[in-house]
């Protein structure tokens, strides 16, 4: 029941966590905007590199980028609550039972690995050169919550067996 109970509680962490994250980027719109804005325009990477050609200026390819990314959160949070909620309801059940109930919960954490894979460290650091930028370059916390998030992947994927602590 220990181990159960630990990938619950991770599961509901990343939902709350999630919850912050989509509470901050709709109430305080304009601070992730600006960091979205500014690797799209790659107005921060060196100067005279080749990729400048690949830059985005238009202010709706930002706000479109940064919709998405507001949308995704909002997916994967509420995907990790239901997750969270489905384990809770199984806690005490058979292996088989809880097991099942995992899937929401691993549909959510899979999006944020994805989120944080594709959409920061892939088109962010690599196709707009964020790693270029001083002060535009979110690629240590896109590894951070990618490395968290697979942690809790892969202690939810474990097996369950009715005979664990």
């Amino acid at each position: 029941m220990t181990l159960r109970t630990i990938k619950l509680l991770l599961v509901f962490g990343v939902a709350l966590f999630y919850s912050f994250v989509v509470f901050n980027n709709i109430t305080d719109y304009d601070s992730n905007y600006q960091f979205v804005r500014h690797v799209l325009m790659m107005d921060s990477t060196f100067p005279g590199n080749r990729g400048m050609w690949r830059a985005l200026n238009s202010p709706a390819f930002h706000t479109a980028f940064y919709v998405s990314i507001i949308a995704w959160e909002t997916l994967t949070m509420l995907l990790s609550w239901w997750g969270g909620v489905r384990l809770a309801q199984t806690l005490r059940g058979p292996a088989t039972a809880f097991h099942r109930a995992k899937r929401a919960a691993i549909a959510a954490l899979t999006m944020s690995l994805l989120m944080w894979l594709v959409a920061f460290l892939a088109v962010g650091g690599e196709w707009f050169l964020m790693w270029q930028s001083k002060n535009w370059n979110g690629q240590d916390a896109a590894f951070r919550m990618f490395t968290m998030i697979g942690i809790v992947l892969v202690l939810l994927i474990q097996p369950d067996t009715e005979d664990q602590p």
